[in-house]
């Protein structure tokens, strides 16, 4: 660039830019001095001015996994509280619940034979009464037959106590075990013993048996009374029942129920047959191997497997006993196996597929539900447990079929105009 070209650009005035750097400095000062200020007047104060606002009262945000977890997390405990002081009340009342359950499974298996009775001109209430009358006079005939049999076989039988306890006396010291009569003698008098320090507070055993007795007395009053008026006037009850629910839910409450007393219905009937099962395979056991009372220990089969757990192993013992008294410990240990076999097949293949099918509740479900209703109730929560867990699936089924609009599915697609063969509706 030429000297003429650099002399006639314009050069900065050191004057202008001294003013810049004046006012720069100025306004840092400035912002010094007020913040010095400000300092100064909040420590002079004695009371510090906190300064408000307006509040935010815009709904937090969170993910939406927390929201949903959390909503199902608080409704799961109080579903669990509420359901935890049903099951304490339940328990309280417990002398009353079962009786009551134990009929609802009774009206359940007898409700065909009033229906059938209402066919031929009779009144529903008389043919409650029949159908009741003629169940108690059943099982009072089965446990007259059992006792005329028993009687008929004392005689033969008490002979033969005393030989099949020489027999096992026999088998303690010349069989396996080797023992001697010291030993024997000793096992003997511990047993007395034991059975004498029990004794003892006979007041106390006492007093138990008569609660326990008047709980029975009770609760077969209350099974029979309940038993009637389910068949008689069970649709009044269940009518009655069903107006406590809100009228928006009437209908799906009465159809719930109806599907409830369906797969009630079939549970009882599934129970019936393996009973008849466990008592016609132990009766063979006890044919082959020529036991009396086998009659009698049928029957015994029979009614005890209406009871969970103990029923059918009370009944077995009864049948290993018969055959110990009658022809020694090696029959007898031949019917334990067979009574065994019986009540394994029963318990693990026959009752959860046989249930399975009848209730429509998968075989594990069965054995889950048997084995939760132990826990948690004894002998009674196993009674209960099977025919809840099929109600609840049975209910849950269908109201799961229900469509928004408060239709089964099946309904709602044949009265739908716009839906193709399949209940589908064409698409627009």
């Amino acid at each position: 660039m030429s000297e003429e070209e650099s002399a006639g650009e314009p050069r900065p005035d050191v004057e202008e830019i001294q003013d810049v750097e004046d006012t720069r400095i100025e306004r840092l000062v400035h912002h010094f001095l007020h913040q010095r200020g400000l300092a100064r007047d909040a420590r002079q104060q004695t009371d510090p001015v906190i300064a408000g606002g307006p509040s935010n009262l815009a709904p937090a945000r969170v993910p939406w996994a927390y929201d949903l977890v959390a909503a199902y997390s608080w409704r799961f405990l109080v579903i669990i509280g509420a359901t935890g002081v049903i099951l304490f009340v339940l328990s309280y009342l417990a002398v009353v619940v079962f009786p009551v359950v134990i009929a609802l499974l009774i009206a359940a298996l007898a409700a065909p034979l009033v229906g059938w009775l209402e066919r031929f001109k009779v009144p529903r209430k008389a043919a409650a009464v029949i159908v009741v009358v003629g169940g108690v006079a059943t099982i009072a005939l089965l446990l007259t037959f059992v006792g005329q049999q028993i009687a008929n076989s004392v005689d033969q039988l008490s002979g033969q106590v005393v030989s099949g306890l020489e027999e096992i006396e026999k088998w303690l010291k010349d069989g396996p075990l080797h023992l001697s009569d010291s030993t024997i003698n000793d096992g003997i008098s511990s047993a007395q013993d034991f059975v004498a320090r029990e004794g003892n507070d006979v007041f106390g055993r006492v007093t138990e048996l008569g609660v326990a007795v008047g709980h029975v007395v009770a609760g077969f009053f209350i099974v029979l009374f309940s038993t009637y008026f389910f068949l008689a006037d069970g649709n009044l009850i269940w009518t009655w029942l069903v107006r406590m629910f809100p009228r928006a839910a009437r209908e799906k409450a009465d159809s719930s129920g109806k599907v409830a007393w369906h797969s009630l219905t079939q549970f009882v009937r599934a129970t019936v047959m393996v009973a008849a099962v466990d008592a016609v395979g132990i009766m063979i056991f006890a044919l082959i191997l020529d036991v009396p009372l086998v009659g009698a220990i049928g029957v015994l089969v029979f009614l005890s497997s209406f009871v969970p757990l103990i029923g059918a192993f009370l009944s077995g013992t009864v049948a290993v006993l018969v055959a110990l008294v009658a022809h020694g410990p090696i029959v007898a240990l031949i019917m334990l196996a067979g009574v065994v076999l019986v009540q394994q097949i029963e318990a693990h293949v026959l009752q959860p597929f046989l249930m399975g099918r009848f209730v429509s509740v998968h075989p594990l479900g069965v054995i889950l539900a048997i084995a939760v209703g132990v826990i948690v109730a004894g002998i009674g929560g196993a009674l209960i447990a099977v025919p809840l867990a099929a109600a609840l699936n049975a209910v849950a089924q269908h109201l799961a079929s229900f469509t928004d609009v408060g239709e089964p599915a099946d309904e709602a697609a044949s009265t739908d105009p716009a839906a193709g063969p399949d209940g589908v509706g064409d698409p627009e």
